[in-house]
């Protein structure tokens, strides 16, 4: 098994050091002149609708694409103290959704609990799942709480083909993710009656962008019904963010400036208005507060706040959103966020 930058005291492990690497290519803008030719400089928060909760970098999986560099060998994950702050910035802001992701956000000893103290405020929530954690002996039954409590269920598939999966996430990784999807089918989910919302995401597997979401959703509901019986709601398209085993990925296979070039270039100024960042709040483990999850995986801080228990709504939404290069990978071609493409 692959084992995380961290666990292997890799260069990129330090954040410093990634922000660093890519500081030196030779691209041909940065991020606030485009921005600004759009006219969205300085970028500016709109009304915060989405708390994103990264609940701890442990996972049961290490793929070679994950920008948060998780694994089993990471042990860094949220307490219920930190996760009781975060209630109560749900108690004092009228944010209607939780995003909760990872690692695999399952594993932490609090996930359900979160999850329980969330539907008893009446907030919508997103799980962010890679599927095998839904075959593991502890969590065999998150398919049936899941659907107790109405939680929509995100769910990341590289391909529908098994090829292409196992080449992004370890061998064996499809035949247990089509298992795992078949369950949640069971319990209702996908089948656009139920109520109980399953969406696949993607990422390309390789140094390109992602085709048109459209196209794509269409023609993996076809596959996965024809192929498996299988059923879900949307398919949201990601860009693959240079950032941490990514990264890792395209210096090693002579990509990286290529791939830095193409989104440069590929810099579609009708996305900005819509980055996830302008809506959603990203909460790290510790409780450390950042504009998105990637800025979060880069140390990128957020200005303002910096901790959620010092949650404060309306200075929040009057702060100065945080860019970097990477930034260009939400903004390239049709767009990309944590729902999906942009455009």
């Amino acid at each position: 098994m692959m084992l995380s930058l961290a666990s292997r005291r890799a260069p990129l492990a330090s954040t410093a050091h990634q922000r660093a690497v890519l500081a030196r290519l030779p691209l041909a803008r940065e991020f606030p002149d485009a921005a600004g030719a759009a006219g969205c400089w300085p970028l500016r928060p709109q009304a915060i609708t989405t708390l994103q909760i990264n609940v701890g970098k442990l996972c049961n999986q290490t793929c070679r694409h994950c920008h948060v560099d998780a694994g089993p060998d990471r042990r860094e994950v949220m307490s219920r103290e930190t996760m009781t702050w975060c209630l109560r910035a749900l108690d004092t802001g009228a944010i209607p959704t939780v995003d909760i992701t990872g690692g695999a956000p399952e594993l932490n000893p609090d996930f359900r609990w979160l999850v329980e103290e969330v539907r008893a405020r009446g907030r919508h929530v997103m799980d962010r799942c890679n599927l095998t954690v839904l075959l593991t002996p502890s969590h065999a039954d998150l398919p049936e709480f899941f659907a107790g409590h109405r939680v929509e269920v995100v769910a990341s598939l590289p391909h529908y083909r098994a090829l292409n999966t196992d080449a992004q996430r370890g061998e064996g990784v499809y035949e247990k993710s089509i298992a795992a999807l078949k369950r949640l089918n069971d319990v209702g989910y996908g089948n656009g009656r139920s109520g109980l919302r399953l969406v696949l995401v993607t990422n390309p597997v390789g140094a390109f962008l992602p085709a048109s979401q459209g196209s794509l959703e269409a023609e993996w509901k076809r596959e996965l019904r024809r192929l498996h019986g299988i059923v879900f709601d949307a398919l949201y398209c990601l860009t693959n963010m240079p950032i941490s085993r990514y990264l890792e990925w395209l210096i090693d296979t002579g990509n990286l400036e290529r791939y830095m070039e193409r989104l440069v270039t590929s810099f579609n100024p009708a996305t900005v208005s819509g980055l996830m960042c302008r809506t959603i709040l990203s909460v790290g483990w510790d409780g450390r507060l950042y504009d998105c999850d990637f800025n979060q995986m880069l140390d990128i801080e957020l200005d303002g706040a910096a901790h959620i228990r010092d949650f404060d709504r309306e200075t929040l939404e009057r702060r100065a959103i945080s860019v970097g290069r990477h930034c260009f990978g939400c903004t390239a071609g049709a767009g990309s966020s944590c729902g999906g493409s942009i455009e």
